[in-house]
């Protein structure tokens, strides 16, 4: 069986040659390169599973490279997880808008950096799904084996967090689901997951869905819920 191809991208020779061979070390294909601009080129000719990306990067930085990817069709849903030496909530709110699955601050435990590697690989891969599992709500029509939203027949691209969000609150229109329960079906039980990734989530999420954004409500002090339609 294949195993998942990660490109790798950091500055530092150190960390790149420690990334690769704990990857190398569990059966991953690893491509490693050293800055924004070879990533990008890298990307263009290839497709990866999973891209650890770092944020500081010569030539073109690693919120760059995030943008660059989320802008083009062909690279929008390959998981991105940020591995940065920027600790400041800012930074991780922005890479987490920019559409990045996880975040990791440096310095990092290899294990850990793996276990996130399975976790977002694992939430990649959606079971088949029949027709009959297809969610219409409204406007909305979610498909769930194809990782698909449409709202009023248009196309809405979203990340892999971004989708289970909403495929979990438009299962169950009118429940209330807590953020410890929204941030279990994205992350599992992620101890280093917060309640402000969530609200990052539904903020993007909200702004995708354009003026369908208000289908989300916020329940304050408990957590959201997918508006009921009559």
């Amino acid at each position: 069986m294949t195993q998942a191809h990660i490109l790798v991208i950091d500055d530092e020779p150190d960390i790149l040659e420690l990334i690769r061979y704990n990857l190398d070390k569990h059966g991953y294909q690893v491509t490693c390169v050293p800055s924004g601009e070879e990533a990008l080129t890298n990307l263009r000719l290839h497709h990866p599973d999973l891209v650890v990306l770092d944020l500081m990067l010569p030539d073109v930085d690693g919120l760059e490279v995030c943008k660059a990817m989320k802008r083009d069709e062909h690279m929008a849903q390959i998981p991105i997880i940020m591995l940065t030496a920027r600790g400041e909530e800012v930074d991780v709110v922005t890479g987490l808008e920019l559409g990045a699955d996880d975040y990791l601050t440096k310095p990092f435990s290899p294990r850990v950096l793996l276990a996130r590697i399975k976790a977002v690989l694992r939430r990649q891969k959606s079971p088949p799904s029949e027709d009959a599992n297809v969610l219409h709500r409204g406007d909305f029509v979610i498909h769930p084996g194809r990782h698909a939203v449409l709202l009023a027949g248009e196309s809405i691209s979203l990340t892999s967090s971004e989708f289970r969000i909403l495929h979990l609150l438009a299962r169950r229109p009118g429940w209330v689901f807590s953020r410890q329960q929204i941030l279990e079906a994205v992350s599992g039980h992620d101890a280093n997951a917060t309640d402000r990734a969530v609200d990052v989530h539904i903020v993007s999420l909200r702004r995708k869905l354009g003026a369908h954004g208000e289908i989300i409500e916020t329940i304050r002090g408990v957590g959201y819920r997918f508006k009921e339609q009559v």
